[in-house]
């Protein structure tokens, strides 16, 4: 084990020097400080583009839409193409996203069926793991499919990945991107062991050794590759899974799917310092809590479950305003603010008006994200 010591009198200097051989962090676009809506899942441009507009029409502050995974055909992941049954236009669902005022953020996995023409291209040039390929590992979306991750420590491959989100997403006008599963989690709830053989070897090496580091490889495959063909945008990524220097390819991360609990909500205010004292300034959550318990699936109206359902994301949201990012996610029921709590009731005149707290907020808190570059500064939470 290598231990390496930063010495400094505070601790922005420490972070300070960590930057300084790790990389600065890029100033994040401004429209990344305001609020995202984000669901698991919008399953079709419909869906998206009527949340957004539902949001527009009710005057709440948006800068952000995601969309989520399965987008493609339910046998073609990996083809970074959107199933043409349920997404007709995807161009034309970024130029109405964009006529709205608000930016697009869309899921890519490292993830691959073999039947995919991605695949095929990497695989041809030796960049992806074979091990669940050869013991025919099926995922987890019915019926169940063998898939496995690219190599992204291996140049080639970066730059080939790249292509192929040019050539299917970027060109339609995608803002910015969502590198799920990138620790890579080629398969769930795999002992270590066997985890270590369904993740190499690498192109570096075995992955015994070099396990951690995927997500600053596959980030650097995206930074890199936006700005070699768009240098004029700035490049937001969020990952969930990350590594020391990640900051350097403008790269944000999340505190993975946690639960719709109370204690779940607490444990972020300490991950979230904690992802500050290691150098990383920018992390979020899932508002709300992304695995929702069932009680609060079912809740009906008047029921307790309900009303502490709606609490629990009211209270989020005002621990959300003054995080780093303000990003609501999860899953059923619906996320939007008019699906939580009806409009003019108490919840949701609160959550709608630390909304606009949020952005009242935005010069302060954008200038602090300049600090973050050039002063090497730590945005951990907003303080007013």
């Amino acid at each position: 084990i290598d231990y390496y010591f930063i010495h400094g009198d505070s601790m922005d200097e420490v972070i300070s020097g960590y930057r300084y051989v790790t990389g600065k962090s890029p100033i994040m676009p401004a429209w990344a400080m305001g609020f995202w809506q984000s669901r698991e899942r919008y399953k079709t441009q419909d869906e998206i583009l009527t949340a957004l507009r539902e949001l527009r029409k009710r005057k709440m502050g948006v800068d952000n839409i995601v969309m989520d995974w399965q987008y493609w055909k339910t046998d073609s992941w990996g083809s970074h193409e959107f199933d043409p049954a349920r997404f007709s236009d995807p161009k034309g669902m970024v130029d109405a996203i964009h006529d709205l005022n608000a930016r697009f953020m869309i899921s890519v996995w490292p993830k691959f069926y073999p039947t995919t023409k991605n695949y095929k291209e990497l695989a041809a040039n030796g960049w992806v793991y074979l091990q669940a390929v050869k013991d025919s590992i099926l995922d987890f979306v019915p019926p169940g499919f063998v898939a496995t991750f690219y190599d992204a420590y291996a140049p080639g491959a970066r730059k080939l990945f790249w292509k192929q989100m040019n050539d299917n997403l970027y060109r339609l006008g995608v803002d910015a991107w969502w590198m799920d599963a990138s620790e890579p989690n080629v398969q769930d709830n795999t002992d270590i062991e066997y985890r270590k053989a369904l993740c190499g070897p690498t192109y570096l090496g075995p992955s015994t050794k070099y396990f951690n580091a995927y997500a600053l490889a596959n980030a650097e495959a995206i930074y890199d590759g936006q700005r070699s063909v768009n240098p004029d945008d700035r490049v937001f990524l969020l990952t969930r899974s990350g590594f020391a220097g990640q900051q350097r390819y403008s790269t944000a991360t999340w505190s993975g799917d946690i639960g719709t609990r109370w204690e779940d909500m607490k444990a972020q205010i300490s991950a979230g310092l904690n992802f500050a004292m290691s150098g990383i300034p920018y992390w979020t959550m899932d508002i709300g809590g992304f695995s929702v318990e069932n009680r609060y699936m079912a809740a009906k109206e008047g029921s307790e479950d309900l009303r502490e359902w709606r609490e629990l994301n009211n209270r989020w949201y005002q621990f959300g305003a003054f995080c780093p990012l303000f990003r609501s996610h999860g899953q059923y029921p619906s996320r939007e603010i008019y699906n939580i709590a009806p409009e003019g009731s108490p919840t949701y005149q609160s959550m709608k008006y630390y909304t606009e707290l949020r952005y009242q907020l935005m010069p302060y808190i954008y200038s602090l994200a300049s600090k973050t570059h050039f002063e090497d500064y730590t945005l951990s939470l907003i303080h007013i």
